[in-house]
């Protein structure tokens, strides 16, 4: 077992108090705009902070692999290859798209490739 990826330790720490018996974390990592604070992965959901509620409320959500629908790259170029060179992605979960913004394509590569492999 490794030691988990983490941009910021304390929300290392915010994922570390749910996690399950048997749960490991991969990494968690900082995102930048509105809305996301962090999205955590581990090695049974996703786990993301969402700041976006009404009267400054936040919320953790956790989203098991088996309801994740799709995850993509975001971009706003459309020529070959930009889709891979993306530090956005979102997962589309139900009725609801969670949308998030890396430092870095390799963050968001990581996230992209990690889920991926767990909902195929």
């Amino acid at each position: 077992m490794t030691d988990p990826i983490f941009d910021k330790s304390e929300q290392l720490k915010q994922v570390q108090q749910g996690i399950l018996p048997g749960e490991t974390i991969i990494a968690v990592y900082d995102c930048i705009g509105a809305g996301t604070g962090f999205l955590g992965i581990t090695n049974l959901r996703v786990v993301i902070q969402d700041k976006s509620f009404v009267g400054k409320r936040t919320a953790i959500t956790s989203i098991p692999y088996k309801n994740i629908r799709s995850v993509s790259f975001l971009s706003n170029k459309s020529w070959a290859g930009q889709f891979f060179s993306s530090s956005s992605i979102a997962v589309d979960v139900a009725q609801t798209t969670y949308e998030a913004d890396f430092r870095g394509m390799d963050k968001a590569h990581h996230v992209h490739t990690v889920i991926l492999q767990n909902i195929t």
